[in-house]
């Protein structure tokens, strides 16, 4: 029997020293949303609390200032 072992997922802002996430940095926040637009949650991105809640507003200000769509269509 193959056992899997779950492997943890590592804050990507963490680990690239990122303090401050830019809302003008459209590339790296389309990496945390989905097709449809929606923000992902920290379950599936691994990306630790605090800045998943930097995360969410930049990806709010983006949608905003016209940068990110609010939806796909």
């Amino acid at each position: 029997m193959e056992t899997s072992i779950k492997k943890d997922k590592q804050c990507y802002f963490c680990l690239n020293n990122i303090d401050d996430i830019d809302y003008k940095d459209t590339q790296l926040l389309r990496r945390f949303i989905n097709f449809y637009g929606k923000i992902l949650p920290r379950k599936r991105i691994g990306t630790c609390s605090t800045h998943q809640r930097k995360l969410a507003i930049a990806i709010k200000r983006s949608r905003v200032m016209a940068l990110l769509p609010f939806t796909n269509k």
